[in-house]
């Protein structure tokens, strides 16, 4: 998978947990997680490569210190758009 995108779970119409998947070259699994910031989780790879991001409190997260935890990763930062539908609800 060479595109990251966001997967949100919702229970009575809120958003209950999300997974922002990060690109993953052949690796699917998880070999071991940190938490970070107050409700964020990164998980790595065996090749300690990050390959997503469990968002625990996704209606208390806000787009700058999902960005923050994005730039210590390396990659890109998000838009509020992207977010959108954890804040819809």
């Amino acid at each position: 998978m060479q595109d990251r995108y966001l997967e949100a779970t919702f229970r009575h119409g809120r958003p209950l947990a999300a997974y922002f998947h990060l690109p993953r070259a052949g690796e699917r699994k998880s070999a071991r997680s940190r938490r970070v910031e107050c409700g964020l989780v990164i998980d790595y790879a065996r090749s300690g490569r990050a390959i997503g991001i469990e968002i625990t409190a996704p209606s208390q997260l806000s787009v700058d210190v999902f960005n923050a935890v994005l730039r210590e990763l390396g990659e890109g930062p998000v838009c509020e758009a992207d977010f959108a539908p954890l804040h819809a609800a």
